[in-house]
């Protein structure tokens, strides 16, 4: 096979929503899960009926670079390796954990509660960097793009992840 074709997971980004209260559960619960202190997101737009205001804090992200393959799998305990194809879209794939206690080697803590997190996968080839550096930038060809079929493929051969 072409070693540019390879796909690899370049990243696995995890959220949570929330304001204030649960904003700070959340930051908890990401540094518990990963080890690593999240980063917190704020709002531009103002959205009355949520109360969302600009500059207002609303979620909480982690992203993950080393030791994916192994965060994946953990990850996939608690949906039942099941995922729809509704999930995928170019080189990413998303899904939701209701509970986070449904995680293998996470207990429940009351300081946090119940809750729920979003788990996205970012795909890439090799190559890609050609169009993120800033000297001598170059194009990236859309043969580059992981496509649905390719990511589901993948996610069967190495996870054994059945889609519906």
């Amino acid at each position: 096979m072409n070693s540019m074709r390879k796909i690899k997971i370049e990243k696995i980004v995890i959220g949570i929503g929330g304001t204030e209260d649960k904003l700070e559960k959340g930051v908890k619960l990401l540094e518990l899960l990963t080890g690593r202190k999240p980063a917190k997101m704020k709002s531009n737009k103002r959205i009355p009926s949520l109360g969302v205001r600009p500059k207002l804090e609303v979620g909480t992200i982690v992203t993950i670079r080393k030791n994916t393959i192994e965060f994946l799998k953990k990850m996939l305990v608690p949906i039942d390796n099941k995922l729809k194809k509704k999930q995928i879209s170019e080189n990413t794939f998303s899904f939701g954990i209701p509970e986070y206690i449904e995680i293998p080697g996470t207990e429940y803590r009351r300081d946090i509660g119940i809750m729920g997190l979003d788990v996205t996968i970012v795909f890439s080839r090799t190559g890609k960097r050609i169009g993120l550096k800033k000297i001598k930038k170059g194009k990236i060809p859309k043969k580059q793009i992981i496509t649905k079929e390719e990511i589901i493929k993948f996610m069967e051969e190495k996870f054994q992840t059945e889609f519906e």
